[in-house]
């Protein structure tokens, strides 16, 4: 019986979360604990991309993740942003968040509205003539510079930041008496193998998101027990519920 389970991932700031309905649902207690954490990489580590930023007129941000560190990165060695300097974003949002450190203006912050790529790409592809800096976490593939390519948009992409294991305190190791881990990055299990190099998973049940994280448990020699998502259930929160009453029966 599932009682207790770790969800790898910060806890929901609404209480309108899913999550929260299926607590109460099922009686069942959620921790939250992510395995993972982001960090930037330092001015020494950035310069051996050989990328200079003033060389570009604007910046892609994917995540409120790359603008941090990408302002980061600017002020550690000091270099002055330009005024007309273009922001392209994946989501309002985080366009948004470029006010906590320039001021926002319409005429150069553009965004999309599903939070992929490729919904702004009729957007970059308007500003042809623009020259496209793409910070990027170590962990990413070519796809972003593949559809840039396919548009034919002058582009270059440069790692910022990276992800890191969110180590374990002994007293978090010794008590860690969960009956279900709910992971969502490979990164997330390759922390759960440094932080528990001697791991049993016994009757421990593991869940993933993405077909990624997914090999990544069978790749580490563990039983995988639940996958999301499928077409019949899009998001873990619908996946976990599913199982739960499956549990039940």
């Amino acid at each position: 019986m599932i009682k207790k389970i770790l969800v790898s991932q910060p806890k929901p700031t609404s209480e309108k979360s899913p999550y929260f309905d299926i607590a109460s649902r099922f009686g069942v207690e959620l921790v939250f604990r992510p395995f993972i954490k982001v960090e930037g990489i330092s001015a020494r580590e950035f310069r051996t991309q050989k990328v200079s930023i003033l060389d570009y007129t604007a910046i892609v941000f994917t995540s409120r993740h790359a603008i941090d560190h990408f302002f980061a990165l600017a002020k550690e060695m000091r270099v002055a942003i330009p005024e007309d300097m273009k922001y392209f974003c994946v989501t309002e949002t985080i366009a948004l968040y470029i006010q906590k450190y320039v001021q926002y203006r319409k005429r150069k912050v553009f965004f999309g509205t599903t939070g992929k790529i490729d919904d702004l790409i009729p957007t970059m592809v308007k500003h042809k003539t623009e020259k496209y800096l793409v910070p990027m976490s170590d962990v990413h593939n070519d796809s972003v510079a593949r559809l840039l390519d396919s548009k034919k948009l002058n582009h270059t992409e440069c790692v910022m930041y990276k992800t890191v294991s969110n180590d374990f305190t002994p007293e978090e190791v010794e008590a860690f008496d969960y009956d279900m881990l709910v992971f969502f990055s490979p990164a997330g299990i390759e922390s759960l193998t440094k932080n528990f190099p001697n791991f049993d998973q016994g009757e421990i049940a593991i869940a993933t998101f993405g077909p990624a994280t997914a090999k990544a448990v069978q790749d580490a020699g563990l039983r995988l027990d639940l996958s999301a998502p499928s077409e019949k259930y899009p998001s873990m929160t619908s996946a976990l519920q599913h199982f739960l009453i499956m549990q039940e029966d």
